[in-house]
């Protein structure tokens, strides 16, 4: 009988971590974007849902493998988000997220820690979240230094590359991986409408 490992949480490990993001992992109804280790075993997922809150009419909640709540994200019409923990709706603010520049070849966010700005009377960016929707790829930088990227999965001698998974690297850092997540969850979220008719396509190398 075969069995099955349990999922890798990748906390604070003292090499670069991988996880491997799809909306078709088998062990998730097809639609639901899960984040796997390089087992196969889902690690996160996320819920999107409808909302009758204020914030927007789309909520996404990130969530463990058992199904815990971490993270609720609320967008807003001007492009930034929210982040709250667990899903207890507008409270316990974690983190703000404002979208800068939103262009076919480049998205770039900055991202606000609510533990890092108070008693601060103006905000500084803590995060910065680089990239290019199209390709699914992009790096999250700490300063100067990169706490994850993702990247699609380049083959030998394959021409066309599949968008409809690709790679999270997270590296050594003191970030919460589900904080990275979820910023890498915003990102995907937060592409050129008019260009997600294109998801679908893969990409020619």
């Amino acid at each position: 009988m075969a069995t099955t490992s349990a999922p890798v949480y990748p906390a604070n490990t003292p090499i670069p971590f991988d996880l491997f993001v799809s909306k078709k992992h088998r062990a998730l109804p097809r639609g639901v974007l899960g984040f796997a280790d390089s087992s196969g075993n889902i690690v996160f997922k996320v819920n999107r849902q409808d909302s009758k809150s204020s914030f927007s009419h789309a909520k996404a909640s990130l969530l463990y493998s058992a199904g815990n709540p971490l993270i609720s994200l609320y967008p807003h019409n001007d492009g930034s988000w929210q982040g709250f923990k667990g899903d207890g709706g507008d409270k316990d603010l974690i983190f703000k997220v404002q979208r800068v520049l939103t262009k076919f070849t480049r998205t770039e966010l900055e991202v606000f820690l609510v533990s890092e700005n108070q008693g601060q009377g103006e905000l500084t960016c803590d995060l910065k979240v680089i990239g290019c929707h199209f390709q699914r790829s992009c790096t999250i930088y700490k300063g100067d230094s990169i706490v994850a990227q993702t990247s699609l999965m380049h083959k030998l001698r394959k021409i066309c590359v599949s968008r409809s998974k690709f790679r999270l690297t997270m590296f050594p850092s003191l970030e919460d991986p589900s904080l990275v997540v979820a910023l890498v969850v915003i990102f995907l979220f937060s592409g050129p409408k008019k260009f997600q008719v294109l998801d679908k396509i893969p990409i020619s190398i």
